[in-house]
């Protein structure tokens, strides 16, 4: 009898897959869209479908989250997304006050999920130096 998958054999399968996927649809979007190509509704549905991925890969950490059945390693992943949003926050909003005040160059809002992902690897040290843990089983 097979067992049931854990929370996070699930949670990395379906994360894979969203890669995959959005890997897929950028590569085809990036065929098919002719660069400085007019806002036409294929070009901005062709722009959309990779950030129904991004939605995805939002949901399947949210399930993640509530499927965790160990409240600490529950605590650090919630502790890592704060932290990654934080750092977010006030990346993007700092710079905005820039552009707002000087010429400088625009961050364009594609890099706001990145920079969250990138706060994610921040929040995953964080628990380990404050904590000693980064959820790990080891």
């Amino acid at each position: 009898m097979a067992s049931k998958p854990t929370a996070k054999m699930r949670y990395l399968r379906t994360h894979i897959a969203l890669s995959v996927l959005y890997l897929a649809l950028v590569a085809l979007a990036s065929y098919f869209v002719p660069d400085d190509a007019a806002p036409t509704p294929g070009v901005i549905l062709w722009g959309l479908l990779p950030g129904l991925v991004i939605v995805g890969w939002i949901w399947n950490m949210g399930r993640y989250l509530l499927e965790m059945e160990d409240e600490y390693l529950r605590m650090l992943e919630t502790r890592k997304a704060l932290i990654a949003t934080g750092l977010t926050l006030a990346i993007c909003g700092g710079w905005g006050l820039v552009e707002l005040f000087a010429q400088v160059p625009r961050l364009p809002m594609f890099f706001v999920f990145p920079i969250w992902c990138l706060g994610l690897a921040v929040g995953e040290i964080a628990n380990k130096v404050t904590s000693g843990s980064d959820g790990g089983c080891s």
